[in-house]
Formats: structure tokens, C-alpha cells, sequence
């Protein structure tokens, strides 16, 4: 049985190689890609009242996360976030059906183009332990490729992230996943490419090993 403080430096390194620390510029829209963490909604709603976007998009139906936690789509629930912040509602769009990464992408285009709306660059906001593999999913399924893009999230280290909605094992568990598709995934076509230095793919390996797999593909 390995120390906690092991586990928990393992965790830690797999949580930052998550995170992209790009560096954010005012964009056309601000598209949050929903799930069961309202600070994401926070997030995105806060920096649409900095001033970093025209427009504030949701997109999130019903996922395997939120089936038993929210009763509406996660869309609706995150543009609550939104209006009790401020942000006007005529400045929201959600989309309510997506259920997964890919379809975020997907039908938040074809929204954008049934409304006739044409940004032509995005902050795309998601939990921390997501970032790069929303960035490589966008970068492969976002269908123009002329669209400018970065990525952010909630402003938490490891440390500080786990929340009563976000259990810390249900954390370590969705992120080593989603490790494993960060290496999987590009061959069925679904994200570009991403390093994984051979300490973070050893790192999550040593935290499979240790029960934290619950959320592999």
C-alpha cells in the first residue's frame, strides 16, 4: 500500500499536466463545455463580464455525471449560473443535448449556425483536469479550421479543486481517464496529438494500479 502523500504528488502530476496555463486574449464568444461542476459556469460567466467575450455559450445535455445529479440539462443549469451573475440574457446561448466532448463541439456549431451567428475565435472553458483534451478534441472536430481558440478553467491547483460535488477520488479517477484517451483517442480520429511525458504517463499508471479506474475508455 502506497502513501498517501504518493498518491496524491501522483494525482497532482497528472492534474497539472492537464492544465495548458494558456494565456487569454478577448475573443468573439466564451463556450463552456458543461458537466457537473458549476464553477465552470463561474469561470465563464466571469469572464464575459471582464470583457473577454461578446457572447457566452453552454453546451451540455444530460452526460453519465449528471444523469442522477441535476433534473435539466447541464446547459440550463449552468446558464442559471450566468443570469444570477449579471450576464444578460440575451447574451446566452445554450445547447441542451450533448452528451459528450465531441458532440460539445459538434452541436454548438450547427446551433451557431442556425442562429447565424459566426465567431471567429473562442475561450473555451471546462475543469481544470480537462483542458488539453477539450483542446485536442476542438482542434481535430471544430469544422474551421480559421477559428482561433484557447482554453481555460477554474483557477485551482490540485489541492484546492476537490469539492463536496467534486469528490477527490472522482476526480483522480475521471483524469487518469482521461489520460488514457489523450493517447488513445487521436488513432479513432477524435483529437490531435498530445505529448505525455513519460513521468506523467508512469504517474497515472502507478494511480490505475492503486483502484483509480473507474473512468477508463
Amino acid at each position: 500500500m502506497r502513501l498517501q502523500s504518493e498518491i496524491d504528488r501522483d494525482a497532482e502530476t497528472v492534474y497539472e499536466y492537464h492544465r495548458m496555463g494558456m494565456h487569454l486574449q478577448p475573443a468573439d464568444a466564451i463556450f463552456a463545455l458543461c458537466s457537473l461542476d458549476k464553477r465552470v459556469a463561474e469561470r465563464a460567466a466571469q469572464l464575459f463580464l471582464d470583457g473577454f467575450g461578446s457572447y457566452l455559450i453552454y453546451s451540455g445535455g444530460v452526460g453519465k455525471l449528471t444523469e442522477n445529479r441535476f433534473t435539466k440539462p447541464e446547459a440550463q443549469i449552468f446558464a442559471e449560473v450566468a443570469r444570477s451573475m449579471g450576464v444578460p440574457e440575451d447574451r446566452i446561448l445554450a445547447e441542451c443535448k450533448s452528451t459528450n466532448t465531441g458532440e460539445n463541439i459538434r452541436f454548438t456549431h450547427s446551433l451557431l449556425q442556425q442562429s447565424g451567428y459566426n465567431p471567429r475565435s473562442f475561450i473555451l472553458v471546462q475543469k481544470p483536469y480537462m483542458e488539453r483534451r477539450t483542446f485536442a478534441t476542438f482542434s481535430k472536430q471544430w469544422p474551421d479550421a480559421n477559428v482561433s481558440f484557447t482554453v481555460t478553467s477554474p483557477q485551482l491547483s490540485f489541492s484546492e479543486y476537490p469539492d463536496a460535488e467534486n469528490p477527490r477520488d472522482l476526480v483522480i479517477n475521471i483524469m487518469v481517464g482521461d489520460l488514457v484517451r489523450i493517447r488513445d483517442y487521436p488513432a479513432k480520429g477524435f483529437q490531435i496529438p498530445q505529448e505525455i511525458p513519460a513521468h506523467v504517463w508512469a504517474a497515472g499508471q502507478r494511480l490505475i494500479a492503486e483502484g483509480f479506474d473507474g473512468h477508463l475508455p
